[in-house]
């Protein structure tokens, strides 16, 4: 199963390489098929490449569900 989890680009390379914040996990991404990403913006990330941008209400939202779920699992 795969799980898309939105992330935040915290740095860009001119190669297309750069790094992205996982919920507080830095990963390294490469960012070539989202042209437009730029340093601050939210991205889904699949196999180690940046596949979608998303708007930052989309992302908070999304990882708010995460939160949510991982909560309700504990109890």
């Amino acid at each position: 199963m795969c799980l898309a989890v939105p992330a935040k680009i915290t740095r860009l390379e001119d190669s297309g390489q750069g790094t992205a914040d996982y919920m507080g996990s830095e990963v390294k991404a490469n960012f070539s098929l989202v042209p437009k990403a730029r340093l601050g913006d939210w991205v889904i990330i699949h196999a180690g490449f940046a596949i979608s941008l998303l708007d930052k209400k989309e992302a908070r939202e999304t990882l708010q569900l995460f939160k949510e779920m991982g909560a309700a699992s504990r109890r």
